[in-house]
């Protein structure tokens, strides 16, 4: 049984950290937008705007690169798309396994965004054996018996897993046997996998909660301003009424 953590340490062996990995593709996201308008260049400060960082640390993330623009001009934008996309491994092909094709696993081998960026869909793997053979996005769903062996025959060293909980571990655990090295969760259960496999998680339902911590908080905030407003004017009397709120209780002489 696969045991460990479920990730790797927080740099890689060319020493850019974990949390400058992550941001990568964000800015890839507005270089390629940028990119497609026929942008030639961006200040770091319009690239952070539009990737939603700041631009010190956008700046920062760029030094592990060996990219530090040019002064009065900024970033080129086609050879930053070309350096981010070498970094993250987006230059080689990536054959990807999806296993559990429902209504998610259907959806994300419907996604085209894949192969425009250096992911193809090389099976779908389902345990129905009522799904075995039917086309899904044009790709012909395939057994759980035969996982390994497709791995093998694909060289697949990514695996998408949208089970549901309960075989999300034992789909793992075969998935890592046959040689997968990443896999992308989207199961709602932690993963236990070896050191050398790398776990991402994509939780729904947490990132609603999150968003919902969020409204609530604003809503609190709202309220609270509400109350700050109404409560001084709800005190004050004006200073030529009595205490019945008409006329003064003493006329001045």
């Amino acid at each position: 049984m696969a045991t460990g953590r479920t990730h790797r340490p927080a740099t890689r062996s060319r020493g850019i950290p974990e949390a400058t990995v992550a941001r990568l593709p964000l800015y890839l996201r507005a270089l390629t937008a940028l990119s497609e308008r026929s942008v030639p260049t961006v200040s770091s400060e319009e690239l952070a705007a539009a990737a939603g960082v700041n631009s010190a640390k956008l700046r920062k993330d760029f030094s592990y690169l060996g990219s530090y623009g040019t002064r009065g001009v900024g970033y080129d934008v086609e050879y930053l798309v070309y350096q981010i996309s070498r970094e993250l491994g987006l230059t080689q092909d990536w054959p990807v396994v999806i296993v559990g094709i429902g209504n998610l696993g259907a959806a994300l081998a419907n996604y085209g965004g894949f192969a425009s960026r250096g992911f193809r869909v090389a099976a779908l793997i389902d345990a129905d054996p009522a799904m075995a053979g039917k086309p899904v996005a044009g790709i012909p769903v395939q057994h759980t018996d035969d996982l390994e062996r497709i791995i093998q025959d694909n060289g697949v060293s990514i695996g998408v897993i949208a089970t549901p909980a309960g075989a999300a571990q034992q789909v793992c655990d075969r998935l890592v046997a046959a040689g997968v090295t990443s896999i992308l969760n989207f199961a709602p259960t932690v993963l236990n996998v070896p050191d050398g496999v790398d776990v991402r998680k994509v939780d729904l339902s947490i990132e609603l909660q999150i968003l919902a911590f969020h409204e609530q908080r604003k809503a609190g905030e709202e309220a609270a301003a509400a109350d700050t407003a109404v409560a001084p004017a709800a005190r004050k009397q004006p200073a030529d009424k009595g205490p019945d709120g008409d006329v003064p209780a003493v006329m001045p002489a």
